[in-house]
C-alpha cells in the first residue's frame, strides 16, 4: 500500500484554501480583529472560537449567502481582497 508523503497538498486542501478568508483576516487591524470576528461568529450563526477558525480555513466550504455576508463584514472594514491563505 502505498502512502503519500508528507507535505503533499491534496486537491482538496488546495481547494479549501481558495475558499478560505485567511487572507482577508489577515489584513484586520489588531484593534478591530475581535469586532470583524464576532459579527462574522454573528452573521453565520457559529457560536465557538474553534468553530469560526475552521470556517476561517475553508472547512465547511461557505455556501453562496455566507459568502456574501463575510464580504459584506470585510468591506465594512474597508477591506476588499478576502479570499484565499496567503
Amino acid at each position: 500500500m502505498h502512502r503519500p508523503k508528507w507535505g503533499i497538498i491534496t486537491k482538496k486542501q488546495k481547494y479549501m484554501t481558495q475558499v478560505a478568508f485567511v487572507k482577508g483576516w489577515k489584513q484586520a487591524r489588531k484593534e478591530e480583529a475581535n469586532r470583524i470576528k464576532e459579527e462574522i461568529k454573528t452573521a453565520l450563526n457559529v457560536k465557538s472560537d474553534p468553530t469560526f477558525y475552521r470556517r476561517m480555513k475553508g472547512c465547511p466550504e461557505p455556501t453562496v449567502t455566507e459568502a456574501r455576508k463575510i464580504e459584506d463584514v470585510f468591506h465594512r472594514f474597508g477591506i476588499y481582497s478576502i479570499w484565499g491563505d496567503e
